[in-house]
């Protein structure tokens, strides 16, 4: 309960961003003057609030995904803030957070760094706490989420700060604010940059005494016309590598500046580990690359483009992943863009081993690493795949692997940086058709030789497809669950969306009616079981536990497909049905999840990431509904290790293999996020589909978890989930440990 005996706030005001209009004018309310416009921020005239912390409270509308205010706390000079707290914007949704104020501050100031075009701020509201409020709340999150705090319970974190006394605001405030704190890899890059160094010069050398002489790693280089100050720094990135055993294989594909040639014969003659071979006439970079790799005699080759960079310590790691992982034939790291003044940027941070995701891009790419002998094997690179070659290379290489999920290693960090020079396929927007055209091939030749019947197309975005999967016949039953007590108003809208929504006709729908008394809930269920036949209501007559009642439904359930659906879920077209029962029918493949909205079309679901917020969060959650995501991923098919329950498709045969939900220990939350990693622990894998849309009214029929029964509850399933997957938690293979755990958005950690 919050104690308000001095409250900053209001109910309702609106500031529009025209700073010619709006320059230093005041905001007024009721005839007073609250605050004065400064540029995008606010400074408050009123009396300050008491000395302490404090519950913020802030909605912005018309605020973008991954923007944020700022709240500073001025000392006494009124000039330099002391204190700086970032508030993550979520549009129109309410923000919250915990501040500390102390006593003798003069000014507090809010601002909208991020702010574009025209914003409103619809509530702001500060209101004093008590240090027995704060703490376990400010317990909870650093354990959650703070690396060198999650090794403590949040109990015993908790427990630790009461027995400092007063002290512990202190101990607690600079790592409270960096849970907060978001790094875009824009400006933020730099920074991050700076506080993850690579390995330092005397861990590589203890390295290098550990590993001894290890595997020779040959780089292949096919060059053509590259600029020469660009290909001098390529070259030098090869020789300053600390791993001393390898080769580079340069072929030049009859380069017409004479400058290239005298360059490469130059470095050869430098080291003995260079070998070029100067092709008579240019036959584009399949045939060179080929080329460059008859001349390699090393264990592995690692393919590198004329201009790029390698990191110093590049080939060191990739031999330390190979001692750590000797079955592995494939290896990868994660990159990131050069410009021309030297300046890294964009980085990629990568997915371990996406056998769905590599179908719908080339996420790999750079750094690859290949078992040479594997490669030789498939007849290296294959003409007529130029611009595509090495998604094409890498698609041939896996469909010979026999166990792609141990064989194919990530190494989760930046080893290579792409070049980005004028006509790059690094620079946005200079993707070529040819390309496309050619990865598409690749895709659809691997999708044959797998004789399942898909087919790939091309996708909404450069170099991305999508994939078809067929449909069995015949056409399997689904059955879908959806649980609801009264709430016609949300049930209503659920079931006839369904109904009349759906283009996959063979399914039933089970209401599991967990006690509605309201008159109109009973005659609408009544009514819509008798016009159509499809629906089934059944009584599930105990207190409210979701595992309970779905598992009830899916006893009951007639089809062989289950499909967990909230009742407060509208799907968009007729096709979502369809697109999970393709992906879900499918052998390797256990739940399926779909693409899911707010009302006012920001994202809801994007797939689950564990870790984030402590336990999982909702990938992008908040996103435009048209946004790419973090390199497209919002907008293709592909693995993550979690789906919400939301709307989530299931064979029977797979959830009761693993138990179905848990009712003991997992009565409301997470029991989704249990289901799905017990799903891939009995060796599925998990699928989301940009392709299957709908509506998602989140928990408006269950409410908010607002009175210290659910919160102990909600506390005890977090501590469950921790305790039975805590590795799972903190090693998410679909997402990458350098993005942070605090926000939703793939931002850096």
């Amino acid at each position: 309960m919050f104690v308000t005996n001095r409250l900053l706030g209001l109910s309702r005001w609106v500031l529009r961003r025209f700073p010619a209009l709006l320059e230093r004018s005041p905001l007024i309310k009721d005839g007073r003057r609250l605050a004065d416009w400064r540029g995008p921020s606010l400074q408050w005239q009123r009396s300050l609030p008491l000395p302490g912390w404090q519950m913020l409270e802030l909605s912005v509308s018309g605020a973008e995904a991954g923007a944020e205010a700022v709240l500073e706390v001025f000392g006494e000079d009124g000039t330099t803030p002391e204190y700086r707290f970032a508030i993550p914007l979520a549009n129109g949704d309410l923000s919250k957070r915990l501040v500390y104020v102390p006593g003798g501050r003069r000014r507090l100031n809010l601002g909208f760094p991020d702010a574009s075009g025209d914003f409103a701020v619809t509530r702001f509201r500060l209101a004093w706490v008590r240090d027995g409020f704060a703490r376990p709340r400010v317990a909870r999150r650093l354990t959650g989420i703070h690396p060198k705090w999650k090794h403590l319970g949040a109990a015993e974190a908790e427990a630790g700060l009461a027995s400092e006394g007063s002290r512990w605001t202190s101990t607690v405030l600079p790592p409270y604010e960096q849970t907060f704190r978001r790094r875009t890899s824009g400006a933020g890059y730099d920074e991050w940059r700076e506080n993850h160094p690579d390995i330092s010069d005397d861990t590589a050398r203890q390295w290098l005494m550990e590993l001894g002489s290890g595997p020779r790693i040959s780089v292949v280089m096919p060059v053509y016309d590259p600029q020469p100050e660009y290909l001098r720094a390529c070259l030098e990135s090869v020789l300053g590598q600390s791993w001393p055993h390898w080769q580079l294989c340069i072929a030049d594909d009859a380069s017409t500046d004479p400058e290239v040639k005298a360059i490469l014969d130059d470095y050869q003659q430098q080291d003995d580990r260079i070998e070029v071979c100067f092709r008579p006439s240019n036959g584009h970079i399949c045939a060179a690359s080929n080329s460059a790799l008859a001349l390699a005699k090393g264990e592995f080759v690692a393919l590198v483009d004329h201009d790029d960079l390698l990191e110093p310590h590049a080939l060191l790691h990739v031999v330390r992943a190979l001692r750590e992982n000797p079955g592995a034939a494939l290896l990868y790291s994660d990159e990131d863009k050069v410009d021309s003044a030297g300046a890294f940027y964009a980085p990629h941070f990568k997915a371990d081993w996406n056998p769905e995701l590599i179908l719908a891009q080339n996420y790999i790419s750079h750094l690859g690493v290949y078992r040479r002998d594997l490669v030789m094997e498939i007849g290296g690179f294959r003409e007529g795949y130029e611009g595509a070659q090495d998604h094409d290379l890498l698609l041939r290489c896996v469909a010979h692997l026999e166990d792609p999920e141990s064989e194919v290693v990530h190494i989760p960090r930046v080893l290579y940086h792409w070049r980005a020079s004028e006509g790059s396929t690094a620079l946005a927007g200079s993707e070529k058709s040819y390309a496309e055209e050619a990865g598409l091939r690749a895709v659809n030749d691997y999708l044959a030789g797998k004789g399942e019947g898909a087919r790939a197309v091309s996708g909404e975005f450069p170099n991305t497809y999508r994939v078809h999967y067929p449909m069995p016949e015949p056409a399997p039953l689904v059955s879908l669950l959806v649980p609801t007590r009264n709430g016609v108003d949300i049930l209503r809208p659920c079931v006839d969306a369904i109904l009349e929504r759906t283009g996959y006709r063979n399914f039933e729908l089970l209401i599991l009616d967990n006690q509605s008394d309201c008159p109109e809930t009973l005659a609408y269920m009544e009514e819509v079981a008798r016009r159509d036949e499809r629906v089934r209501v059944l009584r599930w007559d105990y207190p409210f536990n979701y595992s309970s009642i779905n598992n009830f439904g899916a006893r009951q359930a007639r089809g062989s497909l289950l499909g967990l659906i909230n009742n407060d879920i509208e799907p968009l077209d007729g096709s979502w049905l369809s697109e999970m029962v393709s992906q879900v029918v499918r052998s390797e493949v256990g739940c399926v999840g779909a693409k899911l909205y707010y009302p006012n079309d920001k994202l809801q679901h994007g797939g689950v990431i564990l870790g984030l917020g402590g336990v999982a969060g909702h990938s992008h959650k908040f996103a435009d509904r048209k946004a790419p995501g973090y390199f497209y991923r919002l907008m293709l098919a592909q693995n993550l290790s979690a789906v919400t329950g939301a709307c989530l498709l299931v064979r029977k045969e797979v959830f009761w293999q693993v138990g179905g939900l848990d009712e003991e220990h997992l009565a409301i939350a997470f029991n989704d996020v249990d289901l799905c990693l017990k799903v891939r622990e009995a060796g599925y894998r998990n699928v989301w589909t940009p392709h299957a849309e709908a509506y998602h009214h989140e928990s408006v029929s269950r409410g908010k978890e607002d009175t210290p029964e659910k919160q102990a509850r909600f506390a005890s399933e977090i501590a469950w989930m921790k305790q039975r997957w805590h590795h799972e938690l903190q090693n998410d293979p679909a997402y990458n440990p350098n993005l942070t755990k605090a926000f939703e958005d793939f931002s850096l950690g």
